[in-house]
């Protein structure tokens, strides 16, 4: 859950390499986040993608006291797509699918790629959604949960605030499917490689290892994109 008042201090695990001032490669093999006293993420515990609240991570880092975060409860508390179905007690793959009616797409709030909605805004589509008797998940013949036209930004941010995300955190997060998150991250490590190798004097090789992106993806990425050129 995140504070309406402290979108501002969320940080990703690619914020907190740089606050540390390790590589991504030494953050994820240290991973310095599950030392004692490190600050919980402010991520749902069912999230891949954790998040932390930059005012209490800055403190631990400082060796100061951490803070208190402000308490939960209030309406315009936001909430992941796991804290959503939480609050109505609807499991998860039915939010995807309730998320495109037009009162909670209206209001949804974007952080570091995640998508949130207001706690009021979800306490008030309680009173309007479908019967539970529905089925849950993306229905047979349903689109995604995400438009066509809005895919890759939204995959974009994701990949921007963690660079090894995976297809199924993708999936987890937006609630697209596989196939669609697999094209979305192959195109966007393709062109994120060549983008930064075309700025520098950087092979992919080394482009694809100075965005941080782990090595499997970056074979086939290379491999693509070495295929394009021959």
């Amino acid at each position: 859950m995140i504070h309406p008042e402290r979108q501002h201090l969320v940080r990703t695990r690619e914020l907190l390499a740089r606050d540390m001032g390790m590589s991504m490669g030494t953050f994820r093999n240290k991973k310095p986040y599950t030392a004692e006293g490190f600050p919980a993420p402010i991520s749902s515990p069912q999230s891949r993608v954790l998040l932390w609240d930059g005012e209490q991570t800055a403190a631990y880092l400082a060796d100061a006291p951490v803070p208190d975060l402000p308490p939960a409860g209030g309406d315009q508390d936001l909430l992941d797509r796991h804290e959503a179905a939480a609050e109505i007690g609807v499991k998860t793959r039915s939010w995807d699918s309730y998320k495109t009616d037009p009162l909670l797409a209206h209001h949804m709030v974007v952080v570091c790629g995640i998508e949130h909605w207001p706690r009021g805004t979800v306490q008030t589509f309680q009173h309007t959604r479908p019967g539970k008797s529905g089925a849950t998940g993306r229905p047979k013949g349903k689109g995604n949960a995400v438009r066509r036209d809005q895919l890759h930004a939204r995959v974009a941010a994701l990949l921007d605030a963690e660079p090894t995300i995976t297809i199924s955190q993708v999936c987890d997060a937006l609630g697209v499917a596989p196939a669609t998150a697999q094209r979305a991250l192959a195109n966007l490590r393709r062109e994120r490689i060549a983008q930064v190798a075309g700025q520098s004097s950087l092979s992919y090789a080394e482009a694809a290892e100075r965005l941080g992106f782990p090595p499997a993806v970056r074979r086939a990425a290379l491999k693509s994109l070495q295929s394009v050129h021959e």
